[in-house]
């Protein structure tokens, strides 16, 4: 098997990759980043020092960072869900989404997270005051934006899902969508029940535990 994933099933942007790799049946190995595997961690670290993950290994190339990792799988391993158009300016839109949700739902969620980990309670209520700011603002550009479609760039579930996904997920743990927001919570709602999102899913409730912030009881 060519294709070796570095990762952990809780990681939200691990789940992003997956996502990727579940929608087109690519086989690969999973290699856990954990306490208990120091010898996928060594491995790891020596592809990629910035001790971020996932990172893709394919034979003796590593690839990092989710959305060059899901553009590569594309090129180097294409399946019959194309997550990126072939039309360059609609790529350019799902590349838009994709670091719109990186950047302006995943981001404020790790903030709060980060600042829960300090095991402070002042800086924990500071990381989720700000975590709800910008989610809010997300949220309703979000709202707006989406329409009527059924996924986040159209009717073809793309890269920008992909993104869409985990950080929905863990956004909603982290600050609930209002109700005044009916047509993202519906997506999430559809996020939620994709085959390929609903596996990873599973495969990480093991580890709800780890939530710093305490996962709800449900999803």
């Amino acid at each position: 098997m060519s294709l070796a994933l570095y990762g952990h099933p809780f990681s939200s942007y691990t789940q992003k990759v997956l996502l990727a790799l579940y929608e087109n049946d690519i086989p690969f190995e999973f290699r856990l980043i954990a306490p208990d595997t120091p010898h996928h961690v060594q491995a790891w670290l020596g592809q990629w020092p910035l001790r971020k993950f996932p990172v893709l290994m394919d034979k003796e190339r590593s690839v990092a960072e989710t959305s060059i990792i899901i553009e590569y799988l594309q090129l180097a391993h294409p399946g019959p869900v194309v997550l990126l158009p072939t039309d360059p300016m609609a790529a350019l839109e799902v590349r838009f989404l994709d670091r719109f949700f990186d950047l302006h739902v995943m981001t404020p969620v790790q903030h709060a997270v980060t600042a829960a980990m300090t095991g402070d309670p002042v800086k924990r209520e500071e990381g989720l005051a700000f975590a709800r700011a910008k989610l809010d603002l997300a949220y309703q550009w979000l709202e707006t934006r989406l329409g009527t479609e059924t996924w986040c760039a159209g009717e073809d579930f793309t890269m920008a899902d992909c993104a869409a996904a985990p950080s929905l997920f863990y956004a909603d743990w982290t600050h609930p969508i209002p109700a005044s927001c009916p047509v993202l919570r519906a997506f999430r709602a559809r996020l939620l029940n994709r085959p390929a999102f609903a596996r990873a899913v599973n495969e990480a409730r093991p580890y709800r535990h780890l939530f710093p912030l305490g996962a709800p009881d449900r999803d």
